[in-house]
């Protein structure tokens, strides 16, 4: 399967030309769940795509299905009360072994032990952000052997309606806006069983939830935490990568000593930073066609990608 990330598509967009440049026919079908309540509002994306796409609506369908199956509601409501808790002891956890991090880095002491010391600090964090993720996929796996059957009865009807809408589209485009309801939605109705070989556009929050793990992050927040943290295990579309957009507005790429924290903390995985009109495209596990993509170093400079290693 092809996946190309694209940066921020709000005020330069350029989802046109990858689109044009895969060579891609037909409608394009469009999830804008992560905008909510403005979810039809996407006038100006179907205008640049030459008015020939097709919004699968997703959270109007769940709300629909929410209304029809009370249950079905309130076990959602459950599940998300749950990782919001484990969220929240995530966070008290995180924010502790963070600060911890930081004030061994500034410490003064022999290279060797100093680098050992660090390298024990963000082995901490790292465990905690492990321990985290296998907690918030242990809850989903919970909540499939409960409910899965049962949710996939009251959805029936609408995704054989998203299946006769994306049989006839050549690519499946997803765009961001709110995280967490946009990755719900997705797996609500399983959409990632329906890409088939169709190629998938993703940008911000969507090009965020198409990965292994979600990670929130903003440096310069203008209230809250400014600690990265982990929401949630994404759809695995996409592997091996922490997906950072908008680093205009949500990074300090001229702190290193930060920056080098993103890339140790998530390594093995491969930071990559998206600023706009950047774009890479994931074939079957493969980095190709990377255009203005940024990659954070141990070092904490952030450098354009290279060819795959």
């Amino acid at each position: 399967m092809k996946a190309v990330l694209l940066g921020a598509q709000r005020f330069e967009p350029t989802l046109g030309r990858a689109v044009a440049d895969l060579g891609v026919e037909g409608p394009i079908a469009t999830v804008t769940a992560g905008w909510q309540e403005r979810e039809d509002e996407d006038e100006e994306l179907d205008a640049h795509l030459g008015g020939r796409t097709i919004n699968l609506r997703l959270h109007r369908r769940a709300e629909d299905v929410f209304a029809r199956h009370a249950w079905l509601r309130e076990a959602h409501r459950a599940r998300q009360e749950r990782l919001r808790l484990c969220q929240d002891f995530y966070r008290i956890r995180l924010d502790h072994a963070l600060e911890a991090a930081r004030v061994i880095d500034r410490r003064a002491a022999p290279p060797e032990l100093l680098e050992e010391e660090r390298e024990s600090s963000i082995a901490t964090v790292r465990a905690i952000d492990e321990h985290h993720l296998r907690l918030c996929r242990q809850v989903h796996e919970e909540f499939e052997h409960r409910h899965g059957e049962r949710v996939r009865e009251a959805t029936a009807a609408h995704r054989a309606e998203l299946e006769a809408l994306v049989r006839d589209c050549g690519a499946v485009a997803i765009a961001g806006g709110h995280v967490a309801s946009l990755l719900n939605r997705l797996r609500l109705f399983d959409v990632a069983s329906l890409l088939g070989e169709r190629p998938l556009f993703a940008w911000s929050g969507g090009a965020m939830v198409v990965t292994d793990r979600v990670v929130l992050f903003h440096d310069s927040p203008p209230h809250g935490s400014a600690a990265p943290q982990i929401l949630d295990a994404g759809l695995g579309l996409v592997r091996g990568v922490v997906v950072l957009p908008a680093p205009e507005m949500r990074l300090r790429l001229d702190d290193a000593e930060r920056m080098s924290l993103y890339a140790r903390r998530f390594a093995p995985a491969v930071c990559l930073v998206l600023p706009r009109c950047s774009r890479i495209t994931w074939d079957d596990g493969l980095w190709l066609d990377a255009r203005g993509i940024l990659r954070l170093r141990t070092s904490g400079r952030a450098v354009p990608l290279g060819p795959p290693a």
